[in-house]
């Protein structure tokens, strides 16, 4: 082969790996960045029913269906409510019972797949609940958001900020807990979810750009009669409240955050995203670097966060170490950084955003005591 020839060919070779190298990393890109609001995150294995009862539910065993706590478990056209394991009762060795306090939709039966869920409640606060609310509509940055509102009495309103693969069905599970302590509750949906206008890139930037929708959340109940704020937010959700801690030019109405598994690590979840959906390891860096590309740049929020001009509120930080999506060593080091604003609540065996789940009643004294002074 002629030098030239041979030079071309190469060339063309270099060429055609490039692409397809772009193409696989713009592929798995899209993989952890177009997750439709709603769509389950990856990470638990879906589970056979094998048989239900009077109140109870037998499953497959496995790490999932041994973990402690309270779960939603899902699959097509089916909700219900799963409780604590029930060790007494008789089962083979292969699957686990656990208490079945209730069926939302759907007809559950042996055979069903599901999947279990931090979310324990569909619907709005009213069927879901019981709670009366308000169907409001925020000025968002790109258009209107919609919110759900339940009113109550104090002056500091709750805001709740559902994370990635969720929506606002899935703060319903604390909602109770706030409605009885007289706490107002605004639930929004941001961009991207169903209802409220799509990101401009069709992407989601794992708060990056999302936290401007909490911006008008907070400029909306201060509009309606918030003299403060306390944001609660769960994973992405975490990281949009930190942001908006930080940046938010109404940020002195923000008296205390709540953080839930937090992403404080944008590119180690961006790459446990892809892993967990099955991208194969070579491609995660492309991933992370076609992500990069499309989004652009995202700060170091650890760094960010640990700032002294940038946290200036209390901090009750939930998180533990089996947390596969979100690390949680970034949370022990923002709660070493800043033990004097930072309460780190470690919990363990429970996946993303599912610290409430593992144990309510330790979670909701944990919320009431850190509360207390700033209602």
């Amino acid at each position: 082969m002629r030098p030239a020839t041979a030079t071309a060919a190469a060339v063309t070779t270099l060429l055609g790996v490039g692409a397809a190298a772009i193409a696989a990393g713009r592929y798995a890109s899209d993989v952890a960045l177009r997750a439709p609001s709603g769509r389950p995150l990856p990470g638990d294995p879906r589970l056979t029913v094998h048989a239900t009862g009077p109140e109870r539910i037998t499953l497959t065993r496995s790490l999932a269906s041994l973990r402690p706590g309270t779960y939603g478990i899902e699959g097509p056209g089916l909700h219900a409510v799963v409780g604590p394991l029930l060790d007494r009762v008789p089962h083979t060795a292969d699957t686990v019972v656990r208490r079945l306090e209730r069926v939302e939709q759907g007809v559950l039966g042996p055979g069903s797949r599901v999947r279990l869920t931090p979310q324990l409640h569909i619907g709005t606060p009213i069927s879901a609940l019981g709670l009366a609310h308000e169907d409001v509509e925020m000025p968002g940055e790109l258009g209107p958001l919609p919110a759900w509102l339940v009113a109550a009495p104090r002056t500091t309103w709750v805001i709740a900020l559902h994370g990635l693969g969720t929506t606002r069905e899935h703060p319903l599970n604390v909602v109770p807990f706030y409605n009885r302590r007289k706490i107002p509750v605004l639930l929004p949906a941001y961009r991207g979810d169903e209802g409220a206008p799509a990101s401009p890139d069709g992407l989601a930037h794992l708060g990056d750009s999302e936290w401007r929708d909490v911006d008008a959340a907070i400029r909306y109940a201060v509009h309606r009669g918030a003299a403060k704020v306390v944001l609660h937010g769960w994973g992405t959700g975490a990281s949009m409240a930190l942001r908006a801690a930080a940046e938010s030019g109404v940020r002195d109405r923000i008296s205390g955050l709540v953080l839930d598994s937090p992403v404080l690590d944008w590119e180690a979840t961006l790459r446990n995203l892809a892993a967990a959906r099955h991208v194969p390891a070579p491609l995660l860096p492309l991933a992370v670097r076609a992500a990069q590309g499309r989004t652009g740049p995202h700060g170091d929020l650890l760094d960010a966060a640990s700032a002294p001009d940038a946290l200036r509120v209390p901090a009750l930080l939930f998180h533990g170490p089996d947390d596969t999506l979100a690390p949680w060593e970034p949370s022990v080091e923002l709660a070493a950084r800043r033990p004097d604003l930072v309460n780190l609540q470690v919990v363990r065996n429970a996946p993303h955003a599912a610290m409430w789940n593992a144990d309510p009643v330790r979670y909701e004294e944990a919320l009431r005591r850190f509360l207390t002074p700033l209602l």
